[in-house]
């Protein structure tokens, strides 16, 4: 979690020195449930998330490196410094800006490894806004129809970019997916040795039943949407920031432990930026197979 939360501090910095390519959106106050779930599956299983991709990324690839190069537009990034910050792909993890989008190609893919039957299974990542999105309830029916091995889990992060829930949600989320028949579920933590305890037979029985299950989590982003966009009462961050799932661990170790935790990350994030900036920018390297081919 804390290397997640120390390396898109560090894309905020590179942001606002105008080192990075296209847009970015952070995970930060929201990585307790991204290493929670990500912990429980195996090789071959798959996730497909949406722009605030950054936290599934890394804790379920641990490259931060690569992910530095596709931000800076290098050679060697993710998808070759072509994809920015919302488009990745790499073993098993798949995203897409387009809100909503990703929903019915996770589908296709968990009937694909249904029909496959080793016993994989994908995890699909969404945000409250994306519930305003008419193709994900038309995927929910079909997940519910083909009893596809597809868990769900809805990040509700109470804000559609700058929108608050009360004010774009009618409803609940456990109700718009018992509609379709699709067992689910709600917690609201940021604890992530309470999530990961949670998640734990909620993902042993998408493998073992091969069905679908939606699973909210109620938690908050303690940065703007995107940059700098935040109307957001400051009295209702300072609420969330006392619940900082890094502040809940960090309580449970002591002060040497917390520190050498610190070293290491520190490490970890400075050799990856230094990786990334070590390779050619993506034009560069595209200019040199034009080249070639001419």
């Amino acid at each position: 979690m804390l290397s997640i939360r120390r390396f898109e501090e560090r894309v905020l910095e590179l942001f606002s020195r105008g080192e990075l390519f296209g847009t970015t959106h952070t995970s930060i106050g929201q990585e307790a449930g991204a290493v929670a779930v990500i912990d429980h599956l195996k090789h071959g299983d798959f996730i497909v998330s949406g722009h605030r991709c950054h936290g599934h990324y890394l804790a379920w690839t641990v490259d931060y490196a690569g992910l530095f190069g596709e931000l800076m537009g290098r050679a060697g990034g993710v998808v070759g410094g072509r994809g920015g910050s919302q488009h990745l792909h790499a073993e098993g993890f798949y995203t897409n800006g387009v809100l909503g989008n990703m929903v019915p190609v996770a589908a296709g893919m968990a009937m694909a490894e249904k029909r496959r039957g080793e016993g994989a299974i994908g995890v699909l990542f969404l945000g409250d806004g994306a519930m305003g999105e008419g193709t994900v309830y038309e995927t929910l029916n079909m997940l519910s129809l083909w009893q596809l091995p597809l868990l769900v889990v809805v990040e509700n992060n109470c804000y559609a970019q700058t929108t608050p829930l009360d004010l774009h949600f009618a409803g609940s989320f456990s109700g718009r997916a018992k509609a379709f028949g699709v067992d689910t579920g709600e917690i609201e933590s940021n604890d992530v040795r309470e999530l990961h305890s949670h998640f734990e037979s909620i993902v042993k029985k998408v493998r073992g039943t091969s069905a679908p299950h939606m699973e909210i989590v109620h938690t908050y982003r303690l940065c703007a949407h995107s940059k700098g966009d935040d109307f957001r009462p400051a009295e209702e961050i300072e609420t969330w920031r006392r619940r900082d799932p890094l502040r809940i661990e960090a309580a449970r170790l002591d002060e040497e432990s917390r520190n050498e935790i610190e070293r290491q990350v520190e490490e970890i994030i400075h050799e990856a930026e230094q990786r990334a900036r070590a390779r050619p920018p993506a034009g560069a390297r595209t200019n040199r197979v034009m080249e070639a081919v001419r």
